[in-house]
């Protein structure tokens, strides 16, 4: 995919690693629609990328009506689309036995909504709307890029809710892009370690630095700008497709 003809859909757009791709995105040459609930960071994120380049629009990604709705408008805003990366995520932590009693279902269910069927919410209406754009070389109409987490693979005390739901991001990889071939629409998941993202700067200093001790190589947090990078690799290469990849410096989480 050429870097200029990139129009693409940025969920958890104006913070954390959803502003590192549209920063990259939009510095590439192509034109970004950032969805967000966040209207406090919302103006400092169009400002950097330029109004010409950026708009953003507030979605929340677990409503239906309001996704379909957004998709169109942005799709519109920016002269079609071919790109749409799903970003926006919660921690959703908690024991499910805690000492306070079992976890609340609402909390398993309100972390799963974000992270799961959220993703797919976004993705199945950019989907519908890439079907109908002209097929480029190879036939290509299209690439979804969700976010998964290495948690989905070694979830830790405290992280069964997002565990599963970055788990179920990674099962519904495969079998969406199965079905999308049919309409030249590539499907592919990143799962990061840990990164230096809005979440962790809330620690305290001592806490990140041990952190980045605990990566094999290179011993520190991930950067926002090489998850960034992996995306736009995935961009130029269709040859990814259906696939999960890991992003995390070798790391292996520990139970806890």
């Amino acid at each position: 995919m050429d870097k200029t003809s990139v129009r693409a859909v940025i969920t958890g757009g104006v913070s954390g690693l959803g502003l590192a791709v549209a920063r990259r995105l939009v510095a590439d040459g192509g034109r970004v629609a950032l969805f967000d609930v966040d209207t406090e960071k919302c103006d400092a994120a169009v400002t950097e990328l330029g109004a010409d380049a950026a708009r953003f629009f507030k979605v929340d990604v677990t409503s239906e009506s309001d996704v379909a709705e957004s998709i169109a408008e942005a799709a519109d805003w920016l002269g079609g689309l071919n790109v749409a990366v799903n970003c926006a995520g919660i921690l959703g932590a908690g024991r499910v036995l805690g000492r306070e009693g079992p976890m609340p279902l609402d909390r398993f269910a309100g972390t799963v909504m974000v992270n799961l069927v959220g993703s797919f919410n976004v993705a199945k209406a950019a989907a519908e709307r890439m079907a109908r754009g002209e097929p480029g070389e190879d036939g290509e109409r299209g690439v979804i890029i969700n976010t998964a987490s290495v948690a989905a693979f070694e979830g830790q005390i405290g992280q069964a809710a997002y565990s599963a739901s970055k788990g179920g991001v990674v099962g519904m990889t495969l079998p969406m892009a199965r079905e999308f071939s049919r309409i030249g629409v590539r499907v592919m998941t990143i799962a990061p370690g840990i990164f230096h993202t809005p979440m962790v700067d809330i620690m305290p200093e001592p806490a990140q630095q041990a952190l980045g001790e605990s990566i094999p190589f290179p011993k520190r947090l991930g950067r926002s700008q090489e998850f960034a990078d992996l995306v736009v690799h995935i961009l130029e290469n269709r040859y990814f497709n259906g696939s999960v990849v890991r992003l995390d410096g070798a790391v292996r989480l520990e139970p806890k």
